[in-house]
């Protein structure tokens, strides 16, 4: 569990019961617990530099906490509207466990705001792209057949970069083509996996694997070249090399892959609750920013489609 050094202030003592009550009770990820850990320890030293203690915040004193973040200074540029989003839920979170635990009366988060989210669309690769993406990888070695797995199966089930390294051996079934993928908050879906991403992780697990592996144990799938489980940093390296190759450079990232498997499959005529099954999005409303669809497209569906929108001639 994210840990809060040791403090005698009641502020930390509230901040470690708050991350255990989330780990234990919420199940929420070790990726989300550090982040609350961080935005919380930023809120404490805002308040200490006010002499405000925890229980004694007002409203004002929040809003003035992430007016500040958004304002930057010269030490620091301003925080990302997405990252305040995050912070306003962190102390709403908080606030409300204070609540619960009956160490305050009121909720001084009551009605926190913090600036929308940019609803800049992610960027996704054309058919095209990704087809020249995930035929970088080539030749037999080892490196090459696992590269063009991890590919491939990141592209045909829209595996986060988290759920690629942590995959296991045992969490693929090649034979039936499904796969066990554990998300945010330890929460585990199935995902079909497609017929060139099963003949590509086939061919690796048989040729590839086992030369990397040697005779160390390893649970991993995909695996460094001494054998060790794939680190994000290594997954991101492996990305970007084959991005350059396929002159990609500058337009995608390992989550670039999830964007256009999202894409392609409403594209095609999945319907959002299933895209969002796969996604393992709590809320739909997460999965319908994939509903975009290029101008373009628009056009030519409503040309096609419209009784009375052809152009005369």
């Amino acid at each position: 569990m994210a840990t809060v050094a040791p403090n005698t202030t009641p502020f930390a003592h509230h901040v470690l019961d708050f991350l255990a009550y989330l780990e234990f009770e919420r199940g929420l990820s070790r990726n989300t617990l550090e982040a609350y850990r961080s935005d919380l320890l930023q809120f404490g030293a805002y308040l200490e530099r006010g002499g405000i203690e925890v229980l004694d915040a007002e409203h004002s004193d929040l809003t003035g906490f992430l007016d500040e973040l958004a304002a930057g200074s010269d030490a620091r540029p301003p925080v990302a509207p997405a990252t305040l989003q995050r912070k306003a839920a962190c102390l709403r979170s908080f606030y409300r466990h204070l609540r619960r635990e009956n160490l305050l009366d009121r909720d001084p988060t009551a009605d926190l705001r913090a600036p929308r989210k940019s609803q800049r669309l992610p960027h996704v690769l054309a058919r095209g792209e990704v087809q020249k993406l995930l035929s970088t990888p080539k030749g037999t070695d080892p490196s090459a057949l696992r590269d063009r797995a991890l590919l491939e199966l990141m592209y045909a089930c829209g595996l986060r970069a988290s759920e690629a390294i942590d995959l296991a051996v045992s969490d693929i079934d090649l034979e039936h083509g499904v796969l066990r993928a554990r998300g945010k908050g330890s929460k585990e879906r199935l995902v079909p996996v497609g017929r060139e991403a099963v003949n590509a992780v086939a061919a690796y697990v048989q040729r590839g694997r086992p030369a990397l592996v040697g005779l160390r144990e390893e649970r991993h799938l995909f695996v460094n070249h001494r054998g060790g489980g794939l680190t994000r940093q290594g997954l991101y390296k492996i990305v970007q090399r084959h991005a350059r190759t396929a002159g990609l450079e500058g337009k995608m990232s390992p989550h670039t892959l999830r964007h256009t498997f999202a894409t392609h499959l409403l594209a095609g005529g999945c319907d959002l609750r299933s895209v969002q099954e796969m996604l393992g999005h709590a809320d739909v409303a997460t999965t319908q920013i994939y509903t975009h669809v290029s101008a373009e497209k628009l056009k030519d569906v409503y040309f096609q489609a419209h009784p009375r929108a052809s152009i005369p001639r």
